[in-house]
Protein backbone atom coordinates (compact mmCIF):
# COMPACT_ATOMS: atom_id res chain seq x y z
CA UNK A 1 0.00 0.00 0.00
CA UNK A 2 1.16 3.43 -0.96
CA UNK A 3 0.61 6.35 1.65
CA UNK A 4 0.07 9.43 -0.63
CA UNK A 5 0.01 12.39 1.37
CA UNK A 6 -1.89 15.10 0.00
CA UNK A 7 -3.37 18.59 1.21
CA UNK A 8 -7.17 18.57 1.72
CA UNK A 9 -8.40 21.25 -0.22
CA UNK A 10 -10.61 20.27 -3.40
CA UNK A 11 -7.71 21.04 -5.49
CA UNK A 12 -4.91 19.20 -3.82
CA UNK A 13 -7.43 16.54 -3.98
CA UNK A 14 -7.69 15.99 -7.27
CA UNK A 15 -4.46 16.60 -8.22
CA UNK A 16 -3.63 13.37 -5.75
CA UNK A 17 -6.42 11.63 -6.96
CA UNK A 18 -4.67 11.77 -10.36
CA UNK A 19 -1.61 10.65 -9.51
CA UNK A 20 -3.33 7.61 -7.39
CA UNK A 21 -5.58 6.57 -10.08
CA UNK A 22 -2.16 6.42 -12.01
CA UNK A 23 -0.22 4.43 -9.59
CA UNK A 24 -3.01 2.06 -9.65
CA UNK A 25 -3.33 1.61 -13.02
CA UNK A 26 0.30 0.66 -12.62
CA UNK A 27 -1.12 -2.34 -10.17
CA UNK A 28 -0.49 -0.28 -6.52
CA UNK A 29 -2.58 -0.17 -4.22
CA UNK A 30 -2.79 3.72 -2.75
CA UNK A 31 -4.39 4.92 0.29
CA UNK A 32 -4.55 9.24 0.42
CA UNK A 33 -3.27 10.51 3.46
CA UNK A 34 -4.49 13.99 4.32
CA UNK A 35 -1.85 16.38 6.09
CA UNK A 36 -2.70 20.51 6.90
CA UNK A 37 -0.14 22.23 5.73
CA UNK A 38 0.31 26.23 7.86
CA UNK A 39 -0.66 27.70 4.27
CA UNK A 40 -3.95 26.35 5.21
CA UNK A 41 -4.75 27.23 8.57
CA UNK A 42 -3.18 30.91 7.94
CA UNK A 43 -5.36 33.66 6.74
CA UNK A 44 -2.96 36.33 6.25
CA UNK A 45 -1.61 36.92 2.91
CA UNK A 46 1.43 34.51 1.88
CA UNK A 47 3.37 36.98 1.33
CA UNK A 48 3.18 38.12 4.86
CA UNK A 49 3.13 34.35 6.72
CA UNK A 50 7.37 35.12 7.07
CA UNK A 51 8.22 31.74 5.80
CA UNK A 52 9.35 29.35 2.94
CA UNK A 53 7.47 26.24 2.35
CA UNK A 54 4.27 26.75 4.00
CA UNK A 55 2.27 24.79 2.23
CA UNK A 56 4.80 21.59 1.86
CA UNK A 57 6.68 21.64 5.19
CA UNK A 58 4.33 19.40 6.53
CA UNK A 59 3.88 17.02 3.96
CA UNK A 60 7.65 16.85 4.09
CA UNK A 61 8.08 16.40 7.86
CA UNK A 62 5.23 13.35 7.01
CA UNK A 63 7.83 11.98 4.43
CA UNK A 64 10.48 12.07 6.42
CA UNK A 65 8.83 10.51 9.85
CA UNK A 66 7.19 7.35 7.71
CA UNK A 67 3.75 8.80 7.82
CA UNK A 68 3.62 8.95 3.97
CA UNK A 69 4.78 7.39 1.56
CA UNK A 70 5.11 9.54 -1.28
CA UNK A 71 3.51 13.57 -1.11
CA UNK A 72 2.34 15.09 -3.98
CA UNK A 73 2.60 19.16 -4.41
CA UNK A 74 2.02 21.87 -7.07
CA UNK A 75 5.33 22.18 -8.20
CA UNK A 76 5.15 26.46 -7.85
CA UNK A 77 4.43 25.57 -4.33
CA UNK A 78 7.80 23.91 -3.64
CA UNK A 79 11.08 26.14 -2.65
CA UNK A 80 13.66 26.09 -5.27
CA UNK A 81 16.58 24.92 -2.55
CA UNK A 82 17.02 21.15 -2.19
CA UNK A 83 16.05 19.72 0.52
CA UNK A 84 17.77 16.93 2.45
CA UNK A 85 17.12 12.99 2.62
CA UNK A 86 13.99 13.54 -0.05
CA UNK A 87 13.62 13.69 -3.71
CA UNK A 88 11.54 15.05 -6.79
CA UNK A 89 10.95 11.67 -8.21
CA UNK A 90 8.63 12.52 -10.75
CA UNK A 91 6.86 15.22 -12.62
CA UNK A 92 4.02 13.81 -14.89
CA UNK A 93 2.97 15.91 -18.14
CA UNK A 94 1.83 19.62 -17.14
CA UNK A 95 -1.42 21.35 -17.86
CA UNK A 96 -1.53 24.15 -19.48
CA UNK A 97 0.34 26.37 -17.30
CA UNK A 98 -1.24 29.86 -18.21
CA UNK A 99 -3.28 32.12 -16.19
CA UNK A 100 -7.27 32.45 -16.40
CA UNK A 101 -9.60 35.08 -16.23
CA UNK A 102 -13.01 34.34 -14.81
CA UNK A 103 -15.09 37.26 -15.22
CA UNK A 104 -18.98 38.34 -14.82
CA UNK A 105 -20.94 38.70 -18.11
CA UNK A 106 -18.49 36.52 -20.14
CA UNK A 107 -16.54 39.14 -20.31
CA UNK A 108 -12.39 39.30 -21.51
CA UNK A 109 -9.75 41.45 -19.74
CA UNK A 110 -9.98 43.94 -22.37
CA UNK A 111 -13.51 44.46 -22.35
CA UNK A 112 -13.68 44.95 -18.35
CA UNK A 113 -13.90 48.56 -17.80
CA UNK A 114 -12.01 50.93 -16.42
CA UNK A 115 -12.55 50.72 -12.58
CA UNK A 116 -13.35 47.44 -12.95
CA UNK A 117 -11.79 45.00 -9.57
CA UNK A 118 -10.10 41.88 -10.55
CA UNK A 119 -9.15 39.59 -7.61
CA UNK A 120 -5.92 38.12 -7.29
CA UNK A 121 -3.55 37.07 -4.37
CA UNK A 122 -0.41 36.91 -6.37
CA UNK A 123 2.01 39.35 -6.60
CA UNK A 124 3.24 38.31 -10.49
CA UNK A 125 -0.30 38.85 -11.23
CA UNK A 126 -1.18 41.90 -9.63
CA UNK A 127 2.31 43.85 -11.07
CA UNK A 128 1.69 42.16 -14.70
CA UNK A 129 -2.20 43.45 -14.20
CA UNK A 130 -1.10 46.70 -14.22
CA UNK A 131 1.67 46.66 -15.88
CA UNK A 132 -1.51 46.54 -18.77
CA UNK A 133 -2.05 50.09 -18.14
CA UNK A 134 -6.11 49.60 -18.78
CA UNK A 135 -7.18 50.87 -15.72
CA UNK A 136 -8.29 48.08 -13.64
CA UNK A 137 -8.45 48.02 -9.82
CA UNK A 138 -6.33 44.97 -8.89
CA UNK A 139 -7.93 43.59 -5.29
CA UNK A 140 -6.01 40.97 -3.15
CA UNK A 141 -8.17 38.06 -2.39
CA UNK A 142 -7.39 34.51 -1.09
CA UNK A 143 -9.38 31.37 -0.63
CA UNK A 144 -10.48 28.21 -2.88
CA UNK A 145 -11.22 28.12 -6.18
CA UNK A 146 -14.95 28.31 -5.36
CA UNK A 147 -14.52 31.05 -2.77
CA UNK A 148 -12.48 33.25 -5.89
CA UNK A 149 -15.26 32.29 -8.46
CA UNK A 150 -17.68 33.05 -5.55
CA UNK A 151 -16.29 37.18 -5.23
CA UNK A 152 -17.61 37.33 -9.11
CA UNK A 153 -20.87 35.47 -8.92
CA UNK A 154 -21.73 37.40 -5.61
CA UNK A 155 -20.78 40.92 -7.59
CA UNK A 156 -17.75 41.15 -4.95
CA UNK A 157 -15.71 41.46 -7.92
CA UNK A 158 -15.75 42.01 -11.86
CA UNK A 159 -12.96 39.42 -12.10
CA UNK A 160 -10.64 36.83 -10.54
CA UNK A 161 -6.99 35.05 -12.01
CA UNK A 162 -6.66 31.84 -11.12
CA UNK A 163 -4.35 29.45 -12.87
CA UNK A 164 -5.81 27.46 -15.43
CA UNK A 165 -4.32 24.29 -14.42
CA UNK A 166 -6.38 24.46 -11.17
CA UNK A 167 -9.27 24.77 -13.20
CA UNK A 168 -9.07 21.89 -15.20
CA UNK A 169 -8.08 19.72 -12.54
CA UNK A 170 -11.24 20.40 -11.43
CA UNK A 171 -13.72 20.38 -13.78
CA UNK A 172 -14.22 24.41 -13.88
CA UNK A 173 -12.98 25.15 -17.81
CA UNK A 174 -16.16 26.54 -18.54
CA UNK A 175 -15.96 28.91 -15.93
CA UNK A 176 -12.82 30.73 -17.91
CA UNK A 177 -14.19 33.81 -19.97
CA UNK A 178 -10.39 33.89 -21.13
CA UNK A 179 -7.11 32.21 -21.14
CA UNK A 180 -4.56 35.00 -20.57
CA UNK A 181 -1.60 35.09 -23.42
CA UNK A 182 1.81 34.60 -21.55
CA UNK A 183 2.42 37.95 -23.71
CA UNK A 184 0.14 39.65 -21.32
CA UNK A 185 0.84 38.13 -18.04
CA UNK A 186 3.56 35.46 -17.85
CA UNK A 187 2.77 32.24 -15.57
CA UNK A 188 4.32 31.65 -12.49
CA UNK A 189 7.67 29.12 -12.23
CA UNK A 190 6.50 25.44 -12.37
CA UNK A 191 3.34 26.81 -12.88
CA UNK A 192 0.83 23.69 -13.87
CA UNK A 193 3.08 20.96 -12.96
CA UNK A 194 2.98 18.49 -10.30
CA UNK A 195 6.18 17.00 -8.22
CA UNK A 196 5.72 13.99 -6.66
CA UNK A 197 8.41 13.84 -3.74
CA UNK A 198 9.43 10.66 -1.85
CA UNK A 199 12.22 9.95 0.31
CA UNK A 200 15.58 8.92 -1.48
CA UNK A 201 16.18 5.56 -0.37
CA UNK A 202 12.67 4.61 -1.36
CA UNK A 203 11.65 1.99 -3.38
CA UNK A 204 9.35 4.34 -4.98
CA UNK A 205 12.10 6.27 -6.88
CA UNK A 206 12.07 3.58 -9.52
CA UNK A 207 8.27 3.51 -9.66
CA UNK A 208 7.30 7.10 -10.19
CA UNK A 209 9.70 7.29 -13.06
CA UNK A 210 6.89 5.68 -15.29
CA UNK A 211 4.87 9.02 -14.33
CA UNK A 212 7.53 11.20 -15.01
CA UNK A 213 7.48 13.63 -18.11
CA UNK A 214 11.01 14.78 -19.32
CA UNK A 215 9.63 17.64 -21.85
CA UNK A 216 8.20 18.81 -18.37
CA UNK A 217 11.17 18.32 -15.67
CA UNK A 218 13.38 20.66 -18.33
CA UNK A 219 11.08 22.88 -18.60
CA UNK A 220 10.12 23.23 -14.83
CA UNK A 221 14.08 23.15 -13.99
CA UNK A 222 14.70 26.37 -16.75
CA UNK A 223 11.75 28.20 -14.85
CA UNK A 224 13.21 26.94 -11.13
CA UNK A 225 16.72 27.82 -12.49
CA UNK A 226 15.96 30.98 -13.02
CA UNK A 227 13.82 31.37 -9.93
CA UNK A 228 16.97 30.79 -7.49
CA UNK A 229 19.20 32.29 -9.60
CA UNK A 230 17.27 35.47 -8.67
CA UNK A 231 16.53 34.59 -5.20
CA UNK A 232 13.25 35.89 -5.53
CA UNK A 233 11.35 36.37 -2.04
CA UNK A 234 7.70 35.55 -1.32
CA UNK A 235 6.55 38.92 -2.55
CA UNK A 236 8.72 38.89 -5.17
CA UNK A 237 6.54 39.52 -8.96
CA UNK A 238 8.48 36.71 -10.94
CA UNK A 239 6.91 35.27 -14.00
CA UNK A 240 9.06 32.33 -16.08
CA UNK A 241 7.77 30.13 -18.67
CA UNK A 242 9.67 27.69 -20.99
CA UNK A 243 8.93 24.79 -23.34
CA UNK A 244 10.94 22.20 -25.30
CA UNK A 245 10.77 23.04 -29.17
CA UNK A 246 12.78 22.01 -32.06
CA UNK A 247 15.77 23.85 -33.08
CA UNK A 248 18.68 23.12 -35.42
CA UNK A 249 20.58 21.46 -33.47
CA UNK A 250 18.38 19.01 -31.76
CA UNK A 251 15.70 19.72 -29.00
CA UNK A 252 16.31 22.83 -27.20
CA UNK A 253 14.64 24.70 -23.92
CA UNK A 254 13.06 27.94 -25.17
CA UNK A 255 12.69 30.66 -21.61
CA UNK A 256 10.86 33.45 -20.81
CA UNK A 257 11.26 35.78 -17.71
CA UNK A 258 9.78 38.66 -16.17
CA UNK A 259 10.23 40.61 -12.79
CA UNK A 260 7.89 43.50 -12.69
CA UNK A 261 7.74 45.95 -10.02
CA UNK A 262 4.28 45.65 -8.08
CA UNK A 263 2.61 48.70 -9.27
CA UNK A 264 3.47 47.93 -12.80
CA UNK A 265 5.29 51.17 -13.50
CA UNK A 266 8.27 48.82 -14.47
CA UNK A 267 8.98 46.02 -16.28
CA UNK A 268 12.17 43.91 -17.14
CA UNK A 269 11.43 41.03 -19.67
CA UNK A 270 13.76 38.57 -21.41
CA UNK A 271 13.94 35.18 -23.29
CA UNK A 272 16.58 32.76 -24.29
CA UNK A 273 17.31 29.01 -25.12
CA UNK A 274 19.66 26.47 -24.85
CA UNK A 275 19.81 22.76 -24.83
CA UNK A 276 17.92 20.70 -23.09
CA UNK A 277 20.50 19.05 -20.99
CA UNK A 278 21.90 22.64 -19.99
CA UNK A 279 18.12 23.84 -18.70
CA UNK A 280 19.68 25.05 -15.50
CA UNK A 281 22.27 26.92 -17.25
CA UNK A 282 19.59 28.72 -19.69
CA UNK A 283 17.32 29.96 -16.37
CA UNK A 284 20.73 30.62 -14.53
CA UNK A 285 22.14 32.64 -17.45
CA UNK A 286 18.20 34.33 -18.18
CA UNK A 287 18.17 35.54 -14.24
CA UNK A 288 21.67 36.93 -14.62
CA UNK A 289 20.89 39.12 -17.59
CA UNK A 290 17.46 40.23 -16.05
CA UNK A 291 19.75 41.23 -12.86
CA UNK A 292 22.06 42.88 -15.27
CA UNK A 293 18.68 45.11 -16.11
CA UNK A 294 17.55 46.14 -12.67
CA UNK A 295 15.45 43.32 -11.85
CA UNK A 296 16.96 42.94 -8.43
CA UNK A 297 15.82 46.09 -7.61
CA UNK A 298 12.10 45.58 -8.91
CA UNK A 299 12.13 42.83 -6.40
CA UNK A 300 11.78 44.82 -3.45
CA UNK A 301 13.00 44.86 0.46
CA UNK A 302 11.64 40.65 0.71
CA UNK A 303 13.96 39.55 -1.78
CA UNK A 304 16.46 36.47 -0.45
CA UNK A 305 13.52 34.39 1.03
CA UNK A 306 13.66 31.66 -1.67
CA UNK A 307 10.12 31.19 -2.05
CA UNK A 308 8.18 30.17 -5.05
CA UNK A 309 5.79 32.69 -6.82
CA UNK A 310 2.47 31.45 -5.30
CA UNK A 311 -0.84 32.41 -4.04
CA UNK A 312 -0.99 29.48 -2.46
CA UNK A 313 -3.71 27.36 -4.46
CA UNK A 314 -3.72 28.50 -7.73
Amino acid sequence: MIRLGTRGSALALAQSGQVANALRELGHEVELVRITTQGDTSTAAIAQIGTTGVFVTALRDALLNDDVDLAVHSYKDLPTAPFDGLVIAAVPQRQDARDALVARDGLTLGELPVGARIGTGSPRRTAQLNALGMGHLVVPVRGNVDTRIGFVTGGELDAVVLARAGLARLGRLADITETLDPLQVLPAPAQGALALECREDSELVAVLKALDDPDTRTAVEAERALLAALEAGCSAPVGAMAEVVDDDDGPAVFLRGLVAALDGSDVVRLSATGPTHDAHGVGQRLAAELLDLGAAELMGPDNGTGMTQTDGEH
